[in-house]
């Protein structure tokens, strides 16, 4: 377990820093040659690490605690806009942050190790049809999608890739994993939550684009983890987790839409 929170931890860190990245790049470039970007494509490989090691977290942590953590990534982007941007950074920044530490803690209390189950009948299927509605709605929206729509979009994208490798877990050996069809599901839905997020980010604040992303992206997993995938929580522990979700998402919210992101967002596109 102590593995898989060190993996998850590291990821936030990495989403934290890429999302800096991303939001300045976009204010460089437009449409899909924001793609081609030098700094986006630094930032796109950084995820694909906090991908992977997600996965390492996936395989022991329940969806709730995996989200929730990665959701925390919006504490990372503010404490680095203060100390490398010198941004302003607000006392109920600070108590945020705390809150957020605090929650997390409690949903890995609340939590334990929880590896992997085999997918009930249809979770595949129903899957890998939602990824291609999602794919069309994405490529449909790209162009005149508003900057909360695209964001609704990226949440849902990330939060279906992880949904469907929490499932791939269930396999034995990486072959098998790989060669699942939820894999195509992991592919089409981080692709469109990618492409969806940097042109939320294009058209609308970091900081608002990163709070629906962090509630989309812990709020469907988790729900879905519970009801379909057989995540659990200790007994006893259930109020304790839900209070933790909620606080830590208030939190992040609080974070996301501090005056750092958009000073952040300023100090990168003018460098």
């Amino acid at each position: 377990m102590t593995l898989a929170l060190l993996a998850v931890t590291a990821t936030a860190v990495i989403y934290g820093t890429t999302t800096i990245m991303e939001a300045v790049a976009t204010r460089r470039s437009h449409g899909l040659s924001t793609v081609t970007q030098p700094l986006v494509v630094a930032a796109l490989l950084l995820d694909g690490v906090g991908w992977l090691l997600s996965l390492v977290a996936l395989d022991r942590l329940p969806l709730f605690v995996v989200q929730a953590v990665q959701a925390s990534s919006v504490v990372v982007v503010v404490v680095l806009a203060r100390f490398v941007l010198r941004t302003r950074f607000r006392v109920v920044d600070g108590v945020a942050i705390a809150v957020v530490v605090g929650a997390l803690v409690v949903l890995a209390r609340a939590s334990g190790e929880q590896p992997a189950v085999t997918p009930p009948d249809g979770f595949t299927p129903a899957l890998l049809v939602g990824s291609v509605v999602l794919a069309a709605l994405t490529a449909g929206l790209y162009r005149r999608g508003g900057a909360l729509v695209l964001a609704l979009l990226g949440g849902l994208g990330y939060s279906g890739a992880a949904i469907a490798a929490r499932g791939l877990h269930a396999a034995d050996g990486l072959a098998d994993t790989v060669l699942q069809p939820l894999s195509i599901a992991v592919v089409v839905c981080g692709a469109c939550g990618a492409l969806a997020s940097l042109r939320a980010l294009e058209r609308g604040g970091a900081g608002t684009v990163s709070a629906v992303l962090s509630v989309t992206e812990v709020v469907v997993p988790g729900v879905v983890g519970v009801v379909v995938l057989g995540d659990s929580v200790r007994a006893g522990w259930a109020p304790w987790a839900v209070l933790a979700v909620l606080a830590a998402l208030t939190a992040c919210w609080v974070l996301a839409t501090s005056p750092a992101n958009r000073q952040a967002e300023d100090a990168g596109a003018a460098a």
